[in-house]
């Protein structure tokens, strides 16, 4: 069902129970569509996203990270 904004804010609950019960449920602001859906159908769509902790442990080891030593050349000068 198509809402209008004002009408969605006014019966957010109805809204609400339709999504879950209906399906996906349009709010309409001018020229932009918004869809409401319930969280499990989200996640269906988008499929179980990895924590910011998990994304950083699954990335390479740095263990055996060979990094060069500094060349010996001078720091440049700075003005302050």
């Amino acid at each position: 069902m198509d809402w209008p904004i004002a009408e969605a804010k006014n019966r957010l609950s109805e809204l609400v129970t339709r999504a879950s019960s209906e399906g996906p449920q349009t709010i309409r602001r001018r020229k932009e569509a918004f869809v409401v859906i319930p969280e499990h159908k989200y996640k269906e769509l988008v499929g179980e996203q990895p924590t910011f902790k998990d994304w950083l442990l699954q990335g390479p080891r740095i263990d055996d990270l060979k990094i060069p030593p500094r060349e010996g050349s001078p720091m440049r000068k700075v003005d302050l």
